[in-house]
């Protein structure tokens, strides 16, 4: 990739961030920014990375379903602000639910995502995955088991 690239990496807490920062000898190749969940573990991404290069969103569990409303909601409107403000030409995420709203404005604005399904699912897709699926420009399975739920994916081995 050219260093003009713009490319916004952004996950969930956990091990999606975990399998997101696998992808980080890429940032020497792109003017990259990096979007997670805003969490206490999360806070040395700002010092590795720099303040300007790090964003956070809400952070919310599905088991709280009150809270976990108001949670989306808000990660929409600061997706909606990073994507405005840092202008990405492409979105890579390992998921889940954090990566969607931002996955979804990135479509509607034609630019491309790629989405890495988690590894933890061998025989059954997420359900952040198959939102995202159908307006992936590139989908990568790390099973290729999963290559029977995702037929248009690509086997892309263990990110590991």
């Amino acid at each position: 990739m050219k260093e003009t690239t713009r490319i916004l990496f952004i996950s969930s807490t956990g091990g999606h961030l975990t399998e997101l920062m696998q992808l980080s000898p890429m940032f020497e190749h792109c003017d990259y920014r990096i979007i997670t969940e805003n969490n206490p573990s999360n806070l040395t991404l700002r010092e590795k990375y720099g303040k300007e290069r790090v964003a956070f969103v809400p952070y919310g569990s599905k088991s709280q379903p009150l809270t976990y409303v108001f949670h989306f909601s808000a990660n929409i409107i600061k997706s909606l602000y990073y994507f405005l403000k840092w202008k990405p030409d492409v979105i890579i995420t390992t998921g889940t639910h954090t990566a969607v709203p931002m996955c979804k404005i990135a479509h509607w604005n034609h630019k491309k995502i790629i989405w890495i399904e988690t590894i933890a699912n061998a025989t059954t897709p997420t359900m952040a995955g198959k939102m995202i699926y159908p307006i992936a420009d590139l989908f990568i399975v790390q099973w290729e088991s999963m290559l029977e739920i995702y037929p248009n994916a690509v086997y892309g081995g263990f990110i590991f």
